[in-house]
């Protein structure tokens, strides 16, 4: 326990030391784009309240009712891949050389749908300790570097954007439950079943994702089921509920694919913090139950450890999914219809096969 505790505050200090976005980066600028800014417009959806005296930016705290708008977020000229550009100066954001928030559009659910259409949905789930501006903008980011054609949308669940908040994001999270399941209803009604709405989850929001899977398979709404194709990024889920999410859920049309990694410090963390309880996220794909379990419950596990990840192994998924350009029309590991443990290769550019692989 005392290794643990000195673990949390190692992690405490390394973020106190860098500077987080603040929510003065929401608030729309007037500024001259310059050539060769691009501008992408993310529509979100929110449980999170707005601040009494910032009403244009959205905080930690639980709001009433579900909250709905978009941003339109400008892209600088020599915006790299995976990156987000953040002001050197918060509150001195230039559009020449950094991310800037330059429209926002408040709405009722009723024009939200309007807007946002029966088109390509690429809807993305954060995860704990983020903030709503680091959601807003890292969807943004892979909405550019993933040549989105269609719409993306950002589902924000009021995470605290703390470390030490663990226990209050997880609550954050099963609060935006109802709401989370009640989007999916809505974006996925009228729409093909070979045309799903792609969910990216990351981390935290990977339970929350399942637990809406969960609810419903138990409430009898396979019409949605079969129109999303879901994505678990990291996911922080303890294997044995995972099991038992999954065993209810059953095979889906749209195969669940998970994106694991065995070095993932963040998910180690979060496991000695569970008394040593394994998360979905850190599965070892050699391990032939882990094959069992992708093979007998129709998901993909895919490892990508061997990719370039930085300091932060917890967002290994980033550059990966920024690289692939291909969630504009599906999932980027849609070729593979197949249930099976995957491993990606350094280049991240190819998939191999481990043990069992079931066809279509």
């Amino acid at each position: 326990m005392r290794a643990v505790i000195f673990s949390l505050m190692w992690i405490m200090l390394l973020s106190a030391c860098s500077a987080r976005p603040a929510p003065d980066l929401l608030r729309p600028q007037i500024v001259a784009e310059p050539a060769g800014a691009r501008v992408v417009r993310v529509h979100s959806v929110t449980t999170r309240a707005t601040y009494p005296d910032a009403p244009w930016a959205y905080g930690a705290n639980r709001s009433g009712t579900v909250q709905y708008g978009a941003f339109d977020i400008s892209i600088p000229p020599a915006h790299k891949t995976g990156q987000i550009e953040w002001p050197s100066s918060f509150g001195k954001s230039d559009p020449a050389t950094d991310f800037i928030t330059r429209q926002q559009q408040r709405m009722g659910r009723a024009s939200f749908l309007s807007q946002v259409g029966r088109g390509q949905i690429g809807l993305y789930v954060h995860g704990y300790n983020t903030s709503y501006q680091e959601a807003l903008y890292r969807l943004a980011q892979l909405a550019t570097d993933a040549q989105l054609d269609g719409t993306p949308v950002l589902f924000s669940w009021p995470s605290e954007g703390q470390v030490a908040a663990y226990l209050a994001d997880r609550d954050g999270a099963d609060y935006s439950r109802d709401a989370f399941v009640a989007l999916l209803s809505d974006l996925t009604a009228g729409r093909s079943r070979n045309d799903p709405v792609i969910v990216l989850s990351h981390s935290m929001g990977g339970r929350l994702t399942m637990e809406a899977l969960r609810q419903l398979k138990l409430t009898g709404r396979g019409d949605v089921l079969d129109r999303v194709e879901v994505i678990l990024a990291a996911p922080d889920i303890d294997i044995d509920l995972f099991r038992n999410q999954i065993a209810t859920v059953g095979k889906l049309r749209h195969p669940i694919t998970v994106l694991t990694a065995s070095d993932d410090r963040a998910l180690r963390l979060s496991a000695r913090l569970a008394a040593g309880r394994t998360r979905l996220g850190q599965l070892d794909v050699r391990d032939p139950n882990v094959q069992k379990l992708a093979v007998d419950t129709g998901i993909r596990i895919v490892d990508i450890t061997a990719l370039p990840a930085g300091e932060d192994t917890h967002t290994r998924y980033v550059d990966l999914i920024s690289s692939q350009k291909s969630i504009s029309t599906h999932n980027p590991f849609a070729g593979f219809r197949r249930a099976g443990v995957f491993v990606f290769n350094q280049a991240g550019n190819a998939l191999r096969g481990i043990g069992t692989v079931l066809a279509n």
